[in-house]
């Protein structure tokens, strides 16, 4: 996989209990004012990311989809999953650094 340090930190913010995972808790997250970032699957179908792309444009939330497929997301952060926010700035700032490098 490209760029493992990403999924490792993704991981790590995940055991820090700052990430929401799947489309329901992302969206909620994104609603409450929790969410600082949002991450997507690459094959994540363009019919959840849409809604979900929408909220975080409502709520000034930046938005990436990384070039990893859903089973990847999904090894690194233990549940399957293409739909992540990430609830903490630190966290958000470093992973879009991340992000900036893939």
């Amino acid at each position: 996989m490209p760029n493992d340090k990403l999924l490792s930190f993704l991981g790590l913010a995940r055991r820090a209990g700052k990430v929401q995972m799947g489309h329901d808790p992302v969206l909620e997250s994104l609603r409450s004012g929790h969410a600082r970032l949002v991450l997507l699957a690459s094959d994540l179908s363009s019919h959840t990311s849409g809604g979900l792309i929408r909220t975080a444009e409502e709520e000034g939330v930046p938005v990436l989809t990384l070039p990893y497929t859903l089973d990847e997301m999904g090894a690194a952060l233990g549940k399957r999953t293409g739909a992540v926010a990430v609830e903490d700035a630190g966290f958000a700032k470093k992973l879009k650094t991340l992000c900036a490098d893939t």
